[in-house]
């Protein structure tokens, strides 16, 4: 499938999402790989990673860059050459990357009941504004928020990418209503203190959130 959505942001950021519809053979005849990334590839054992690999570098090539204009640094975060900034996401068959020349995080998340089992897991003070009365009519709520509340704290990981970080100890997401899609959190780690302004959007069973370091 072509490209999914194109969210232009402003004059300088950018989101891209990619459905992976393609077959993997399909879509490695389409793009171009490093040296290091076709080692990456090659050594993926589930079929579904390798498709989104490569997705991604089909958004990358959207955009005017190839697969040669990314590089990771030694903690894994991924760079372009050059001057701006990008995230890479992607889950089961969707796949997105935000360029900004701001700091930016990204994350895609499948909305599916898991999350409530495991919320205690990476929440904390959310709770106070989180409904945990799971009747029929709360419970898609309840999923759809923790579903924003984890890509969350996922897209400010990637920002900051420090070992140790915590998201339930040291990221806090501030209350919001599904319908406004943007809050703000806070990160506390150590002796730093970031605020992050949060944007989401649902696409179709998935959720997709982005981070911007204020």
């Amino acid at each position: 499938m072509p490209l999914f959505k194109t969210i232009n942001l402003n004059s300088t950021t950018q989101i891209l999402v990619w459905k992976v519809t393609e077959s993997y053979a399909k879509l490695l005849e389409q793009v171009v790989l490093n040296d290091s990334n076709r080692i990456r590839l090659d050594g993926m054992k589930s079929e579904m990673h390798q498709r989104a690999f490569l997705s991604v570098r089909k958004l990358l090539q959207e955009t005017g860059h190839t697969d040669l204009d990314l590089y990771y640094d030694e903690f894994g975060k991924p760079h372009l050459h050059g001057e701006k900034h990008i995230s890479i996401t992607h889950s089961h068959n969707f796949s997105a990357i935000i360029i900004s020349e701001e700091t930016v995080g990204i994350d895609i998340e499948l909305r599916r009941d898991k999350i409530i089992r495991i919320a205690d897991k990476f929440c904390d003070s959310e709770f106070q504004f989180l409904s945990r009365s799971l009747g029929a009519e709360n419970k898609e709520e309840y999923i759809r928020k923790l579903t924003v509340i984890w890509g969350a704290k996922e897209a400010i990981f990637k920002i900051r990418n420090e070992k140790g970080i915590s998201f339930k100890d040291h990221i806090k997401v501030n209350a919001f209503e599904l319908n406004v899609k943007q809050t703000i959190a806070e990160l506390h780690f150590d002796s730093l203190v970031k605020d992050f302004k949060i944007h989401f959007e649902e696409i179709e069973d998935f959720t997709l959130v982005y981070a911007f370091e204020k």
